[in-house]
Formats: structure tokens, C-alpha cells, sequence
């Protein structure tokens, strides 16, 4: 089996999942070629997303994408005929000009000729954004077919404008990494395409789950891990710390970077809290996990998400979770169980939870860890999950 992958932008340090995906599924005998709408220029501190870039095509190269549509014109008349009207009416929908959805047909119209030259039929697309529009004008195109995998929230803020139910629609299958998510696509799709959305999970790298989880230490400390952006709620988090760090002591470290970190450096020196509260920036996979393992208690207080990575590798390898009740997160992180649940926005409920992590033993800590790993061993293992996409996928094009 061979298929290709279409990403806006990869590899990032935020999509590693992709690339964990990608290596499951060649585990398993799948052919997979990686293409991406545009080059990555962010610094890329992971070994393994550095080795993706080289096995990486980028579509957008302007003069190429040019000829490559003019060509593929004159080849199939019909089929960019129908591609062009498909781009006009995405563009109507999405409340903007038609040149910007040109520029998509276009960049099909390159992948169109790479897919022929290759022998590829089928596209697999990650998110319901640009990837997805540019494989939708490609299947119209080449007359192949296509699958997505919507993760959330970006989908779900304007899925009007990004057609979200065609998409779903004109798809093989679709690919929703929760329940939530799965019945956010449900209701913006037609019922009579309601079947072709299905489960597929997000899944740890198989290292977390190969060895135990090392004792908890300790020292109290608090990891985040995510973007500095204003979606997971890093200043939420770095309020809380501050006004739990009036009457307790204990140390929080923020893994990631970001528009916010400027502004929180400035917040943390003005309380007089940077020898608890420390931002650390990108670390490669290794990193994170040693990070984590230095940690007690991971702490991710989104205001919007789908089911992130970083909350199963933490319960991987044993660390209870503090999170937000928003989309996929309730189906994995259980409040008293392996970690604990607030309210998105709410300081003083953040502050409490955090408070109450500090106050649970070490041994019950490990306890609750212990119930994440298993939650995280039955649901998001990523030889099964990938074991369910290629049977999807074998469907899909032999079907």
C-alpha cells in the first residue's frame, strides 16, 4: 500500500504526532510519501523532525506550481473545470477572494502531476484547513481519492467558512481523534455522510509505553508544555502559580515558546518569581520526557484544544494531569482518577486543583499515575491505532 501524506506545514515541533503516525504505519508495511503546502522555517530542536524535513516535498514552489497547472490543464480540461468550480465556490463560502483558492487549485495541480509520476492514488491530509482543500481540487483533478484527520479546535471556530461538512463529504473517510471531535464533525456534516467519519486516535510514541514509569521525585514541580499562544493558556497558568506561590513553595518550568513568552518573562521578574517559575523553551522528544520525569504533576490549562499528545505522555510514563473540561480531554484525563479537571478561565479553580496536588502524597500521586498509563495503554498505542487507519485505508482504496 502507498499513499500520500499532505500537511500545511510539516515537520513542526507541535506535529510530532504526525511523524509518530507516519513511522507506525511504515512499521506496518505502508508506503507513505510526505508532502507539505509549505516549507517549515521554525527552529526544529527534535533529531527525528530534522530527518523528516529530507523526506519532506514542498509543494509551494510558485514557477512550479505554474507549469505544473498549465499542464495539467491541457491534460484533463474537464477535470480543472470542475476543480476551478469547486475552488469558486470554497472561496464563496469562505468569504474571500477566488485568487487565494487559484492558488490551492494550483498547488493541486502540482501535486496532481508528483502523485501521477509516483503512482499514487490515494491522499491522506491532516486537518480540515489547507491541507484538506487542496486534496479535495486534487481528487477532482486526478480522480483519486482522499482522507483527512481532523483534530480540533481550529476546525470547529469557523467551519463554515472552511466547508468543513464537504470536505467530509467528498472524503473516503474521516478521521476524528475523539468522540468530541467525531460529533463536532457530525454536526456539521450531512447524516448521509455521517458513516464516513470515523475514530482514530492520537497515540504515543511506543518509547513511553516500553519501560515503566520512573518513581515520581520529590521535588514539587509542575511542568506546561505547548505553544506560548493564548489557546492553551500559559498566562492563566502563570497567574496561578503566582498567587499559589504566596503561601506554598514549589517550582513550575514551561516547556515550549511563543508569542507570549516576552510578556511572561516580564510578569514572572516583576512578581519577584523567577527562581520558582522558569520558561525553558523547545526541547527535542528526549527533553520532554526527561522534563517530565523531573515532575510531579503536568499542568495544561487550555481554553482550546482536540486531545493533546503532551496529557498521554505525561500519564504514560506516570505523572498525573491537571486540565481544563473542554473537547477530548474528559475522555482521557478522569478528576480523582488520574489527574484533575477545572473550568477553562478560572484562576481560583486552577489554584485549588494545583493546591490539592501539592497536598496529595507521593504514593497516591503514583497511584493515580499508574491508572493514566493504563488509560493511555488501551486507548493510545500507536501500533493499534495505526493498525485501525490502514484498515480505513485499505478500504478506501480498494473499495
Amino acid at each position: 500500500m502507498r499513499v500520500a501524506y499532505l500537511v500545511n506545514q510539516y515537520p513542526k515541533t507541535s506535529h510530532s504526532f504526525i511523524r509518530r503516525e507516519i513511522a507506525a504505519l511504515e512499521r506496518q508495511g505502508v508506503e507513505v510519501e510526505r508532502f507539505t503546502i509549505r516549507r517549515v522555517t521554525e527552529p526544529l530542536p527534535d533529531e527525528r523532525d530534522q530527518a523528516e524535513i529530507v523526506k519532506t516535498t514542498v509543494l509551494l514552489d510558485r514557477n512550479k506550481v505554474l507549469t505544473e497547472s498549465m499542464l495539467t490543464a491541457v491534460a484533463s480540461p474537464a477535470a480543472v473545470a470542475s476543480a476551478l468550480a469547486e475552488a469558486t465556490t470554497l472561496a464563496r463560502a469562505a468569504g474571500t477572494s477566488r485568487s487565494k483558492y487559484l492558488a490551492y487549485l494550483a498547488e493541486a495541480a502540482t501535486l496532481t502531476s508528483m502523485l501521477n509520476d509516483r503512482r499514487i492514488n490515494h491522499v491522506h491530509a491532516h486537518f480540515g484547513t489547507n491541507s484538506a482543500t487542496v486534496a479535495l481540487l486534487w481528487s477532482i483533478l486526478s480522480g483519486g481519492t482522499y482522507s483527512l484527520t481532523i483534530h480540533g479546535p481550529e476546525e470547529f471556530d469557523s467551519p463554515a467558512a472552511l466547508s468543513l461538512g464537504r470536505k467530509v463529504s467528498g472524503s473516503a473517510f474521516t478521521a476524528a481523534i475523539s468522540d468530541y471531535c467525531r460529533s463536532q464533525l457530525c454536526r456539521w456534516t450531512d447524516y448521509a455522510h455521517w458513516d464516513k467519519i470515523v475514530k482514530v486516535r492520537c497515540a504515543v510514541d511506543g518509547s513511553y509505553l516500553a519501560t515503566p514509569p520512573s518513581p515520581l521525585p520529590d521535588r514539587q514541580r509542575f511542568l506546561f508544555i505547548g505553544r506560548l499562544t493564548e489557546q492553551k493558556a500559559p498566562m492563566l497558568l502563570l497567574e496561578a502559580a503566582i498567587e499559589l506561590l504566596k503561601t506554598r513553595s514549589f517550582e513550575l518550568a514551561f516547556v515550549g515558546d511563543g508569542e507570549f513568552r516576552d510578556m511572561m518573562q516580564r510578569r514572572i521578574d516583576a512578581a519577584g518569581a523567577s527562581e520558582s517559575i522558569r520558561i525553558l523553551g523547545w526541547k527535542s522528544g528526549g527533553e520532554v520526557r526527561q522534563e517530565l520525569e523531573r515532575s510531579q504533576v503536568m499542568v495544561l490549562p487550555s481554553f482550546a484544544e482536540g486531545l493533546p499528545v503532551v496529557i498521554m505522555e505525561a500519564l504514560a510514563i506516570g505523572r498525573p494531569v491537571i486540565s481544563t473540561t473542554i473537547a477530548g480531554i474528559p475522555e482521557l484525563v478522569r478528576h480523582g482518577e488520574n489527574g484533575w479537571l477545572v473550568a477553562p478561565g478560572n484562576v481560583e479553580a486552577l489554584v485549588t486543583a494545583m493546591a490539592a496536588a501539592l497536598d496529595t502524597p507521593v504514593a497516591d500521586l503514583e497511584t493515580m499515575g499508574k491508572a493514566g498509563r493504563e488509560a493511555v495503554e488501551l486507548h493510545h498505542n500507536d501500533d493499534v491505532e495505526a493498525a485501525t487507519l490502514i484498515g480505513h485505508l485499505h478500504r478506501a482504496m480498494n473499495g
